[in-house]
């Protein structure tokens, strides 16, 4: 099984043009991961229902679904670790994990610290959950109000510098829930996905995402840097293309009850073969 998948996965970093040359590449992760036979993913523990604890404390979601099977791919174990948005990257930095799976937007300065490998796999934008008897329609309604945000999430200093609000941080997303269920803050800023599945849920029926969403970010899944364009990031660009192509993330949506998202659907029209039927 080893010797396949790195064969394959050697294959398509020199296929595709790979920046690093095979001796620069020592695919020292990859290699440590298959001769283990076990893999530590980084996945959000807080972030329903992408990544949160069950009723017996047990992490799932849809990007513990995907850890599990890139795992089942590579024929080797998963161990989950909690991360948060704050130390994620620096867990992959360190060597803490293998592999980050985390809700992280791709953005240009994370691609200095982390290996982001395409295609990404999802997307969403940047809103607020508001309660509905505050009547907000449009972002300048926030202005100079206290809103409650996560630390670090990248919208809070655009939010802060567009629209004058004043973000009070959390270290976790219930913590900034709570508070605006405590009106310390006069909504809560974060990615629209999450404020819609938390609105499904029944708990939040008081409150509504009132806004049009802004700056829409895909979501990259992160590899160590230095193995980017190497066995370990090649390979996952080839997963990553894989659950595109054959709706496996638009199942895993169904599975989760996360409302249908306009980017997958086109991603996997986008990928399909043109001579199936």
């Amino acid at each position: 099984m080893y010797r396949n998948i790195a064969a394959l996965g050697l294959i398509g970093a020199l296929g595709l043009g790979a920046a690093a040359s095979a001796a620069e590449c020592t695919n020292e992760v990859w290699n440590k991961v298959m001769a283990a036979g076990k893999m530590s993913v980084g996945v959000k523990a807080d972030y329903k229902p992408w990544g949160f604890r069950n009723d017996s404390g047990e992490i799932v979601g849809m990007e513990i679904d995907m850890a599990r099977k890139v795992g089942e791919i590579m024929g080797v174990e998963v161990e989950l670790v909690p991360v948060q948005s704050s130390n994620r990257m620096q867990f992959l930095e360190q060597g803490k994990i293998d592999l980050m799976i985390a809700t992280m937007s791709d953005r240009a300065d994370r691609r200095k610290i982390v290996g982001i490998p395409g295609p990404n796999y999802y997307t969403s934008g940047t809103n607020v959950m508001a309660p509905k008897a505050l009547g907000f329609t449009e972002w300048e309604d926030l202005r100079g109000k206290p809103v409650c945000g996560k630390q670090g999430a990248f919208y809070n200093k655009i939010v802060e510098e567009r629209y004058g609000v004043q973000i009070v941080a959390f270290t976790g997303n219930a913590e900034a829930k709570q508070a605006l269920r405590d009106k310390k803050c006069v909504a809560w800023v974060y990615d629209d996905s999450s404020i819609g599945s938390d609105l499904a849920s029944g708990n939040y029926d008081d409150y509504e995402m009132p806004l049009v969403s802004e700056d829409d970010n895909p979501w990259g899944l992160a590899v160590p840097l230095a193995e980017k364009d190497c066995i370990f990031g090649n390979f996952m660009s080839g997963v990553q293309y894989n659950w595109l192509a054959n709706g496996y993330l638009i199942e895993l949506e169904e599975k989760w009850g996360i409302k249908p998202t306009n980017f997958l659907q086109n991603a996997k029209e986008r990928f399909a073969d043109w001579l199936a039927e």
